[in-house]
């Protein structure tokens, strides 16, 4: 088998309105394409970052909560690779997003820092 790369994450917002505001205009990721889906009242937006194709956030009435903490097994987080931790918290600060102290990767030596979206997804700044 031979994978390319990961093609894309899929995020169900419990608040779509919310969660597109906070990918697009926090993290900012642009919005590739939107659709309504009346048969299953549901959005699909596809979300890119630097013009490549990376998120699809979904909406649909009433999703269930998923549990993130205390850890569950699953998927953990979504990490973004970032160029300064510090540069980036200073925008969070500035966007109101509550996050972590930084931390530093035991292995690799470098700083990261966790924070989450708007439905208490775990999202991770790694610096390059």
């Amino acid at each position: 088998m031979k994978l390319n790369k990961i093609h894309h994450v899929a995020i169900i917002a419990s608040d779509y309105r919310r969660s597109l505001d906070f990918y697009t205009r926090v993290l900012g990721l642009s919005v590739l394409a939107e659709h309504y889906r009346p048969e299953r009242q549901s959005f699909k937006t596809d979300l890119t970052l630097n013009g490549e194709y990376i998120i699809e956030l979904f909406s649909f009435p009433n999703p269930p909560a998923r549990v993130s903490r205390p850890e569950a097994a699953g998927l953990r987080h979504l990490a973004f690779e970032v160029d300064d931790i510090e540069v980036a918290i200073r925008e969070l600060d500035a966007a109101g997003v509550a996050h972590e102290q930084i931390r530093t990767d035991g292995f690799t030596g470098k700083r990261f820092v966790f924070f989450q979206d708007p439905d208490g997804l775990p999202i991770e700044f790694y610096e390059k």
